[in-house]
């Protein structure tokens, strides 16, 4: 008789023993696998689901750019106005919801301009049906581009002189010659031009400095520090006179093509064509002192005029002259626009400067525009340090200083804000051997302007995007 062999039944056992443990360890395994798969797939269809919302939400951005296009590009400002204050624009009291390609929304909600804001805030929600709990917000920033987001723009060649530095933008639809120093982009509307300041024909680029190797030596410092920019298209100022019309309007004479008497009721703010014009002082209690012009002399300076009277400035900060007006003061916490237009066939009309106007804050809350349908002109008596703190725009002549001959001199001035010019602008003057006027010009830019121009300032009748981001 065989005895059992205890050795290989102790082996098989063994092999029972790891192969359930082999078992386990591989269930565990796969289980975890299937798990991670599982987890994998969720994670997927979670972020197909969150792209698909984000390009739902897109597309409400894209539909609203295209819905503003149709309904404000190549209106006037009062129409542009009309749209947001009475044409029942998409999404501002109401969301505008609609379908994203048969899988999921957009709902759009959107913050109209208000006050003298050139700038709407659209924000688009999307999402898919199958899981709306997932959503996606975009926040963009539609700005319609204002005149005064340019330093300088100018329709005409233009020149700026060694001593000369500007912070801001500059546009011209003529030829540039910039021998000062640019920190912000130079551009023009000319690919080349003949430099009307040297007596042969001088064919330069659009934008162009006299100096070597674009550095200027006198100022210690390269000319164009922001570059430059040419052929590129900028406004035009003949658009500007329905903006004039408009403001008109704004100021309580409705009546385009006749003259109003002065008013100040409900707002308003008009004067006719009375006297010789109009002397205001803006004052930083909220009013401007407006006096009668009586007399002046034959540099413009006023040697007549009548008391002041008080006014509040207007909630909608139009003041409309339709005469020449002269200009001074200091506004605290006000937006306010001054204009000098005769919308009644007369002849154009002019803003004339001699003391400085000031800002008190300086931190946006406080806008001015001075708007002439000719000339902005600094007289011959202004003072020796000037500053002006507006946006500055002569539709039909130029902003500057005339030439009052080479005994003439002063020591600086300062524009703090943004100038448009028809014509060449300039505050001195000079003949190759000497120079007079201002000896020192600074345009600083304000870079407020951006978001609020002043009062009913002309702006471009397109929405530009310049903010995007998601919330």
């Amino acid at each position: 008789m065989i005895a059992p062999n205890r050795k290989n039944k102790h082996a098989t056992g063994s092999v029972l023993v790891y192969t359930l443990i082999i078992l386990v360890i591989s269930s565990i395994l796969f289980s975890g696998f299937i798990r991670v798969i599982t987890s994998q797939i969720q994670y997927a269809n979670k972020k197909v689901t969150q792209e698909r919302a984000l390009h739902a939400a897109e597309s409400g951005i894209y539909f609203y750019r295209w819905y503003l296009a149709h309904q404000v590009e190549g209106r006037t400002k009062q129409q542009i106005q009309d749209f947001w204050e009475n044409g029942s624009p998409f999404g501002v009291d109401v969301p505008y919801v609609s379908e994203y390609e048969g899988i999921g929304e957009y709902s759009i909600t959107v913050t109209p301009p208000n006050g003298n804001s050139t700038v709407a805030m659209v924000e688009s929600t999307g999402y898919l049906y199958k899981d709306p709990s997932r959503i996606r917000t975009i926040r963009v920033r539609f700005r319609q581009p204002s005149w005064s987001e340019f330093s300088v723009l100018c329709d005409s060649d233009i020149r700026f002189g060694d001593g000369t530095e500007v912070q801001g933008p500059i546009h011209s639809n003529g030829g540039i010659r910039f021998d000062g120093v640019a920190h912000n982009v130079i551009s023009s509307a000319r690919e080349t031009y003949d430099d009307p300041d040297t007596v042969a024909v001088d064919m330069r680029d659009g934008v162009w400095t006299s100096w070597t190797n674009e550095y200027n030596a006198n100022m210690g410092s390269d000319v164009f520090l922001g570059g430059k920019e040419f052929p590129k298209t900028g406004p035009s100022f003949n658009g500007v006179t329905a903006d004039l019309a408009f403001m008109k309007g704004e100021s309580g004479c409705l009546t385009p093509g006749s003259y109003c008497t002065d008013r100040s009721s409900n707002g308003n703010l008009y004067f006719n064509d009375s006297n010789l014009g109009r002397h205001i002082t803006l004052n930083s209690n909220g009013t401007v002192s407006v006096r009668k012009v009586k007399n002046v002399d034959a540099y413009n300076d006023i040697t007549k005029e009548t008391s002041a009277t008080s006014y509040t400035i207007p909630n909608n900060g139009v003041i409309f002259v339709e005469d020449d007006v002269w200009v001074d003061g200091r506004v605290d916490g006000k937006m306010v626009t001054v204009v000098a237009a005769d919308m009644s066939g007369g002849s154009q009309k002019n803003i004339y400067l001699k003391k400085d106007i000031l800002y008190t804050r300086y931190d946006g809350s406080e806008t001015i525009g001075l708007i002439a349908q000719n000339n902005i002109d600094v007289i011959k008596s202004s003072e020796d340090d000037l500053r002006i703190d507006a946006a500055l725009i002569a539709q039909n002549g130029r902003v500057g200083r005339p030439d009052y001959g080479t005994s003439d001199h002063k020591s600086r001035i300062t524009v703090f804000g943004s100038l448009a010019t028809r014509g060449r602008y300039g505050f001195a003057w000079t003949n190759g051997a000497q120079d007079w006027g201002y000896t020192t010009r600074d345009i600083v830019y304000d870079n407020n302007f951006l978001y609020t121009p002043p009062p009913y300032f002309p702006t471009g009748t397109h929405y530009a995007i310049d903010l995007w981001e998601e919330l």
